[in-house]
């Protein structure tokens, strides 16, 4: 993970290279430059198939001078959300923007409520994001709600030594939003014996949307020695609300032999994100740097469940008690 980061370093070096035209403050020098830092360093506009030339010419035409702030940030945001890309952020300070679509679109599959009382009956161990309980038939089971905070290394030993016993280890990370992903190296560190190859990234090399580096390999290692290690069988649980460092995980973890995924496909977000400001001083989060799995297979639109593995658990059995992708989960743990 230390080399990810020397290269994300780097990639914000490379990208940062490229000059700027200096645009006024006004409210269409502030669409403009917003339209040119995406043109030139956001590293999905092909793949997102946006004809990102015509659009600045239709946005700008809808700018007027006298236009207040708020009508220049709605604006400005309707014309990020084209690229349909929940790592793209436009921060004012009063607003930020978000695309919701990633996820909003699509069944929510999990229920917080549905887990604690009916799968866990409100009797299990909460460490930090995580919570965890060992279940019938030798099966541990852990539901992380987040990335966001450190899951340390002590963490880890507790929980790996509390299901020692357990056959099998079902890991669910729906409604994982994302994260650290230093959580990823972690977590995966305790499952492998020897280096993983876990993808490649690459970095804009010029304002071209086809400017990039050639693709530097991403490799894990293992947990240092005397740390508790799990060799059995895991099932990961996703949905579609699974994005950004959780995608990460998920495509590093589907390079593990033991691993099968269980559920449905998970939102995307594959890319490290890069900023820039604008010159009213609002600030601009995207995509900079792209990523990959193993077999250079893009991961930025998701990733799919195992074959044979895609489930879904409908609001209204949920509200009722029933999780039919835990059920799932379970039942193919409790078979490994």
């Amino acid at each position: 993970m230390k080399k990810l980061l020397a290269i994300f370093l780097l990639c914000l070096l490379l990208t940062a290279c490229h000059p700027y035209e200096q645009q006024p403050d006004t409210p269409a020098g502030n669409l403009e430059a917003l339209w040119k830092i995406i043109d030139e360093k956001y590293c999905y506009l092909d793949q997102k198939g946006v004809d990102w030339e015509s659009t600045r010419g239709v946005y700008l035409a809808r700018v007027t001078p006298d236009m207040t702030s708020r009508e220049l940030f709605d604006l400005c945001s309707e014309m990020l959300d084209l690229l349909r890309d929940g790592h793209v952020n436009l921060s004012s300070p009063f607003a930020t923007s978000f695309y919701r679509r990633w996820w909003s679109d699509y069944p929510q599959d999990f229920n917080l409520r549905c887990l604690q009382e009916s799968y866990l009956e409100f009797d299990y161990v909460t460490l930090k994001s995580m919570i965890y309980k060992r279940m019938p038939g030798d099966v541990g089971y852990i539901h992380i709600s987040s990335f966001a905070s450190p899951i340390g290394e002590n963490d880890l030993d507790w929980i790996l030594y509390y299901f020692k016993d357990c056959r099998a280890l079902v890991i669910d990370i729906r409604d994982n939003g994302g994260g650290l992903l230093t959580n990823v190296e972690r977590i995966v560190g305790r499952l492998i014996t020897s280096d993983l190859l876990a993808g490649y990234i690459r970095h804009k090399t010029g304002p071209g949307h086809d400017d990039f580096s050639e693709p530097y390999p991403v490799v894990y290692k293992p947990a240092e020695k005397g740390r508790v290690m799990w060799d059995k069988p895991v099932v990961l649980v996703t949905n579609r609300s699974c994005f950004s460092a959780a995608n990460d995980f998920t495509s590093v973890m589907r390079c593990l032999p033991q691993t099968i995924q269980v559920g449905a496909r998970t939102g995307g977000g594959a890319g490290l994100p890069f900023s820039a400001t604008l010159p009213n001083g609002w600030s601009i989060r995207f995509s900079a740097c792209p990523m990959t799995d193993p077999q250079g297979n893009d991961i930025e639109d998701g990733i799919d469940p195992t074959p044979g593995y895609e489930a879904h658990s409908p609001d209204d059995e949920l509200a009722a008690g029933k999780d039919a992708i835990l059920d799932l989960a379970l039942s193919v743990a409790r078979s490994l």
